[in-house]
């Protein structure tokens, strides 16, 4: 087995090789093509409108896709009207570069699945080498992260259209005053016209109370953010109270979260009956049928278990919020569900980290596994049906 896989081994190394050498081939044809329309002519040309002259070549070492490659990159001096000259830089490799972009993201892959720089240059070893990756590169790597992190946290909203915004929050483990705790992150999550969602804000708090709820809200109206159509949350008494803030939005509800609420309310033996009842208010055709099934079960249950009656009833209308929606977005807009498998996902790509060291640390990977690509953010099912309707709400609403 091993002699019959040698060949096949070979073959493939040599593929490789031959490969990575016209890779490096067309690059330095590039670069030879680049100083060529700098100066205005070829190496050993003399022409009327020759604009400098070659000084020999510098090799570079770059770290690409395929490892680190040295390149020979050619150097010139470029004449200009006032006959002051300057040195010739390549637009396809920059002063300075050292990696490809490919290269920066598979470090910022590796950071963001929480390995630390040490075990970073472990990993990234058979790609980049051992001189190519200091500690401080992976710290220069990961600083321009987190600058791109703080102007996303306070960019401009006022251009952005959001037609359906989710707020919600979960538990992270974070080092604050010395001591590592359980704390919400508050998170935002826009739907655009055409269905697509995006992370609009995270916020780090000591607790979901009205005042950290309410700051979250004031952020995204001090930016510029235009009231959105709907608003789905859960029932968090302080994210009910910051709301007020929004006045005049429709809210919906989560169908979910009320769901476990009214179970919490209700004896074990008969909770199968309550659902079956509930299903009728939720899977309804129609706005009509849903609140005719909400008036039999407030009807209902009022006799069979009062707590359960005065549950449903705190929610009111605004249950029934997503029926004034087209119905091929109900199944999206009923529940916080679209953000509450994002924020399992950032728990899922944060389990392999015991904690977060810094407030800031924590926020800067979150933002980083959606920005990079590492959390994919989809359209909402029913997506279709939704330009149409929000063009039509929106010029009602002006």
């Amino acid at each position: 087995m091993a002699e019959s896989s040698t060949p096949l081994l070979q073959f493939r190394q040599d593929i490789e090789t031959e490969f990575r050498r016209h890779i490096r081939e067309a690059l330095e044809v590039s670069f030879a093509e680049e100083i060529t329309a700098a100066l205005g002519s070829d190496r050993h040309q003399r022409t009327d409108h020759r604009r400098g002259y070659r000084h020999g070549a510098l090799e570079r070492t770059v770290t690409t896709a395929l490892g680190a490659r040295t390149l020979t990159v050619p150097r010139g001096r470029v004449v200009a009207e006032d006959g002051t000259t300057t040195e010739f830089r390549s637009r396809l490799l920059p002063r300075y570069a050292r990696r490809t972009r490919e290269g920066d993201d598979a470090i910022l892959g590796c950071y963001l699945g929480g390995i630390n720089s040490r075990r970073i240059r472990t990993a990234l070893k058979p790609l980049v080498g051992e001189r190519h990756l200091s500690k401080s590169a992976v710290s220069r790597i990961v600083g321009r992260l987190k600058a791109l992190f703080t102007t996303w946290q306070g960019r401009d909203l006022s251009t952005e259209r959001y037609a359906i915004v989710m707020l919600d929050g979960f538990h992270l483990k974070v080092r604050l005053a010395r001591r590592v705790v359980s704390v919400p992150v508050l998170a935002a999550l826009g739907v655009t016209d055409t269905g697509q969602k995006c992370l609009l804000g995270l916020r780090l708090a000591v607790s979901e109370a009205e005042a950290t709820w309410g700051a979250v809200v004031t952020d995204l109206q001090q930016r510029g953010l235009v009231a959105p159509l709907l608003l789905v949350v859960d029932g968090h008494a302080g994210l009910k109270s910051a709301l007020k803030q929004w006045e005049g939005v429709r809210v919906q509800r989560c169908t979910t979260h009320k769901l476990e609420n009214l179970k919490a309310h209700c004896p074990r033996h008969a909770r199968p009956e309550m659902k079956r009842d509930y299903d009728r208010i939720i899977y309804a055709a129609d706005g009509l049928a849903a609140r005719a099934a909400y008036d039999a079960f407030a009807k209902k249950w009022s006799t069979l278990c009062a707590a359960v009656a005065r549950s449903l009833e705190e929610a009111g209308d605004e249950l029934l919020t997503f029926y004034e929606f087209p119905k091929a977005t109900w199944k999206s807009i009923r529940t916080t569900n679209m953000l509450e498998n994002l924020n399992r996902e950032f728990r899922r790509r944060t389990k392999t980290q015991a904690s977060f060291g810094t407030e800031d640390g924590a926020l800067t990977v979150l933002y980083g596994l959606v920005a990079f690509g590492q959390i994919q953010l989809r359209r909402i099912d029913g997506h279709q049906h939704l330009p149409a309707f929000v063009a039509k709400t929106w010029q009602k609403v002006a």
